[in-house]
């Protein structure tokens, strides 16, 4: 038995608001909860509703800027940067400027959409 995966094949997660998101390691991808590793990019004017995920988020800018709100405070983040957001945490992420943001965004345990709880 192989001690490694290699993945070459990234779930693309269906978006409706022109977000990339490839999962290269995850619940859908490798059926791994503990952990999801994504490579996402942001459109220019892109933003998500709050949510208050009950999970850890790691974010690493690899292209342009994202904007966080973090319980009530604005943090900007550019490339080279990166910034961990505990569980339980409300937050809303956007990309409120005229390039795209290309990102890697870790979750753990891994992301799920039954337990990211979005405010409409």
């Amino acid at each position: 038995m192989k001690k490694y995966l290699i993945q070459k094949s990234p779930f693309v997660v269906p978006t409706t608001d022109g977000k990339l998101i490839e999962e290269h390691h995850g619940i859908v991808t490798t059926n791994n909860p503990a952990i999801s590793i994504a490579h996402m990019i942001a459109p220019p004017l892109w933003k998500e509703p709050y949510q208050t995920p009950e999970f850890e988020e790691y974010t690493y800018i690899i292209s342009g800027k994202k904007q966080f709100i973090i319980e009530g405070e604005i943090v900007i983040l550019k490339a080279g940067q990166s910034i961990k957001i505990e569980k339980n945490t409300r937050v809303q992420y956007s990309n409120p400027f005229e390039e795209p943001c290309e990102y890697m965004a870790i979750c753990i345990p891994a992301f799920d959409f039954t337990k990211v709880h979005r405010e409409e």
